[in-house]
């Protein structure tokens, strides 16, 4: 399993960038895909999910109503609209397959997810 993220880069505070996840080596229709976030010196957190096989998503409250996950199954692709950004969202972001995801909540197992590498997103103020 292979995930690339993209989309990463310089922001003003306010303003809106689409992160991108190319997902290859699994089943993307069938795995829901998580975006996560580090700050530096914080410790990681969830942002949002889509689940593939049905399209239930979840967000974080703290990106909810700015922050908009989708997913284009055909090229194997989940992205992060992120809209309204602020300095408090720099971070790198993540994103992960096989997670689980539910209106309420995403969840995952340490044995079973499996992790991008990362883009970093900053936010200047």
């Amino acid at each position: 399993v292979q995930l690339v993220e993209s989309g990463g880069g310089l922001v003003q505070t306010g303003g809106s960038l689409r992160l991108s996840c190319k997902a290859s080596g699994l089943r993307f229709g069938v795995h829901a895909i998580g975006w996560f976030r580090q700050a530096p010196g914080k410790r990681r957190e969830e942002v949002a999910c889509i689940s593939n096989g049905d399209g239930t998503v979840y967000y974080a409250d703290s990106v909810k109503g700015r922050f908009a996950i989708h997913s284009d199954i055909a090229a194997k692709t989940a992205y992060l609209q992120m809209n309204r950004l602020n300095p408090e969202e720099t971070a790198v972001y993540y994103c992960a397959a096989a997670v689980l995801c539910s209106i309420r909540s995403m969840t995952y197992s340490d044995d079973t997810i499996n992790w991008g590498e990362g883009t970093l997103v900053t936010v200047s103020s």
